[in-house]
């Protein structure tokens, strides 16, 4: 079976409720997944837009989720650690935690949220980018799904 991520907020290539965006409460939208390979430690998501004007804008880096987790509420605060062990990373925003859709008015900006299934637990700090995540993860993602919704304003 494949490995999924998805939404019980908006399906995949639907538009993002208002709710998840700049134009209304900007919440990180509630998002599940499937079961994850026997070997997994842990999670990392990332929601990104590469329809951005100045390429692709970091709307969201959270790592270290546990592997004990099959998804994530609504409204994941803006705190560098969280309750669960969690870390979360600085968006393009230059804020930790979700920044919601937001883009410039005209056609519908696409935004993945991509989930990342490791063999490892991240030894980062808070606070670090997309980038950083990346590299870190590099030989130790076991799995990968993705969800893709849009937005325009």
């Amino acid at each position: 079976m494949a490995f999924e991520l998805s939404s019980p907020s908006f399906k995949g290539g639907q538009s993002i409720p208002r709710r998840y965006t700049c134009e209304g409460e900007d919440l990180s939208p509630p998002l599940h997944w499937t079961v994850p390979p026997a070997t997994t430690k842990s999670y990392v998501i990332i929601a990104d837009d590469p329809d951005a004007p100045t390429g692709t804008w970091v709307h969201w880096v959270i790592y270290n989720l546990p592997l004990d987790l099959r998804g994530l509420t609504e409204g994941i605060p803006a705190e560098d650690h969280l309750p669960n062990g969690a870390m979360q990373g600085l968006n393009d925003f230059n804020r930790i935690g979700y920044g919601g859709p937001c883009p410039p008015p005209g056609k519908p900006h696409r935004y993945y949220f991509t989930l990342y299934v490791l063999d490892v637990v991240l030894n980062l700090k808070p606070g670090a980018t997309k980038r950083q995540v990346l590299e870190a993860c590099q030989g130790h993602v076991l799995a990968e799904a993705q969800l893709m919704g849009t937005f325009s304003r």
